[in-house]
């Protein structure tokens, strides 16, 4: 999820400054509500780990899977994790739990970190916003990650469902 996909991230921030901001919206919101509404049709989507995939060409073709995913994520700025959690879910059969985790860390500080950078690096950043995003990042991450643990799997299927509906 690193060595393939952080060139991606950076080619999509590259790309970002040029893309107009209602297109950039109006796409990622459409994208996200499919993910929720995919979700909700697949009832049993994320219940059990399932592990698939686990071998080099399971993990080459996710990498290729996630080539997309890592450049929407530059381009796009927000909610490309749900991406990434509804992918490991599906192709390496992970349960919602797993690929929340893994979400988080690969996306939430890697990807999102790497983009960060490379967009402070070619265009204006609004440093005043900086301390409120990731209070709220790490307070959000925090307790999804505490309710996750008591609640379990369903919980977070609702949770992600929710949240990629009302937020596309």
């Amino acid at each position: 999820m690193l060595l393939s996909d952080v060139p991606a991230v950076i080619l999509g921030s590259f790309t970002a400054i040029e893309i107009p901001d209602a297109i950039a919206k109006n796409a990622l919101g459409l994208l996200t509500m499919s993910l929720g509404m995919y979700s909700v049709f697949q009832t049993q989507l994320g219940q059990t780990y399932t592990p698939q995939h686990q071998d080099k060409l399971g993990f080459i073709i996710d990498g290729l899977l996630l080539f997309p995913i890592g450049f929407l994520n530059g381009s796009l700025a927000s909610g490309t994790g749900l991406f990434a959690t509804i992918l490991l879910v599906k192709w390496f059969g992970m349960d919602y739990k797993r690929a929340v985790a893994y979400t988080l860390v690969v996306v939430g500080l890697a990807w999102n970190g790497v983009g960060a950078i490379t967009l402070a690096l070619i265009s204006q950043v609004k440093w005043v916003w900086i301390p409120v995003l990731l209070l709220g990042s790490f307070v959000g991450g925090y307790l999804g990650a505490h309710l996750a643990v008591l609640k379990g799997n369903l919980w977070i299927k609702r949770g992600y469902e929710i949240v990629t509906i009302l937020g596309g």
